[in-house]
């Protein structure tokens, strides 16, 4: 059976940055055909739920309220990649 990585907040899971989950039942349906391997970047960079949102200001990951969190968006993408 075929492995694909999916965000756990499709997957019903509640790690979000305001600590909910967008599940999505077409995703969920995607473990009928394919092994489901969840992550969560933000998580694995170190990041906790919930968590100030972020987005990406001259090539950096900057958080509503200032803060430079790059490094743990760049672990968390390590650690997709690894499990990819």
């Amino acid at each position: 059976m075929k492995k694909i990585l999916v965000s756990k907040c499709l997957l019903g899971i509640n790690c979000r940055y305001k600590g909910d989950s967008c599940k999505n039942d077409a995703v969920c349906a995607l473990s009928e055909k394919y092994e489901i391997i969840p992550i969560c970047p933000e998580q694995d960079g170190g990041l906790p739920t919930p968590r100030d949102p972020a987005e990406i200001v001259n090539s950096r990951v900057i958080s509503s309220a200032g803060r430079d969190v790059t490094a743990e968006y760049e672990k968390g993408a390590r650690h997709a990649l690894e499990l990819a």
